[in-house]
């Protein structure tokens, strides 16, 4: 992975963006959010990696990732104005077929290739797949996924606090504002596993939902962006005030304090 390489794709990237921009009102808006989480993401990638001291040419390789992973949310939401996968179609499988039908990846070794679209078909999983053993593909799935998290949890939370007339409410994916925790979703925080995407009936559980996000942070800068930018107290005060609010949030703080505490040792 050269510098070259790295320019190449950054120049793929805004140029594929540009295609998506020239719509009306609300595709530019939301074309425009998908475009500068991509860039913040490389940003969380990049200081996350240099802090694993990472060498230039892998952080080349997961600035690469970065920039291709959500490519498919621009189609899916051209097509579908949703970002939402279950009411539209996975964006990490169209992100796959953009960038095979377009030969965006042509000009990388099979073995490169290999490392990025595995890395950007595992970033919107529940959990990598168990199966996986290699080291290569685990680091970069590992790290994409810290540093998409970093990013998603301070979009939420801006929307959480906004202005009722000033939400993107595609942010939301159309989940209702109804009262209420799914007693599934507060099971699995409780329980300290990831909630999965089918128990989300509304906003509340989707506030749990990343809550719960904690328990697949896989790197120690990660967790301590989290604790430093109070993100799990950020979500528990967008929630209303009920026993299982309170609990789900003690769950994934003692989680977060007991790993930051472990790597101190």
């Amino acid at each position: 992975m050269t510098a070259h390489d790295l320019h190449a794709v950054r120049a793929w990237f805004s140029a594929f963006v540009r295609e998506y921009t020239v719509g009306d009102s609300d595709l530019r808006r939301n074309m425009l959010l998908k475009q500068s989480h991509t860039n913040r993401v490389c940003r969380e990638a990049l200081a996350i990696g240099r802090a694993l001291g990472l060498s230039a040419e892998q952080l080349r390789l997961i600035e690469v990732i970065v920039l291709l992973h959500d490519a498919g949310r621009f189609e899916q939401y051209a097509r579908h104005r949703t970002f939402s996968d279950a009411q539209s179609e996975n964006h990490a499988k169209l992100t796959l077929a953009i960038l095979r039908t377009r030969h965006v990846l042509d000009r990388f070794d099979s073995r490169t290739q290999s490392v990025i679209r595995r890395a950007i078909a595992y970033h919107n999983l529940p959990e990598i797949p168990p199966g996986v053993k290699d080291r290569t593909v685990l680091l970069y799935a590992r790290l994409m996924r810290d540093a998409d998290k970093l990013d998603i949890w301070r979009l939420v939370i801006h929307y959480y606090n906004a202005e009722a007339g000033r939400k993107n409410h595609a942010i939301a994916i159309g989940l209702p504002e109804t009262p209420g925790i799914s007693p599934e979703v507060h099971a699995d925080v409780c329980a300290e596993r990831i909630v999965m995407s089918k128990h989300v009936r509304n906003l509340n559980d989707f506030k749990l939902l990343q809550m719960g996000w904690v328990f697949d942070v896989n790197f120690v800068p990660t967790l301590r962006a989290i604790q430093r930018r109070k993100y799990l107290e950020r979500l528990r005060a967008a929630l209303p005030d009920v026993p299982e609010a309170d609990e789900a949030y003690r769950t994934s703080a003692a989680v977060l304090h007991r790993r930051i505490a472990a790597a101190r040792a």
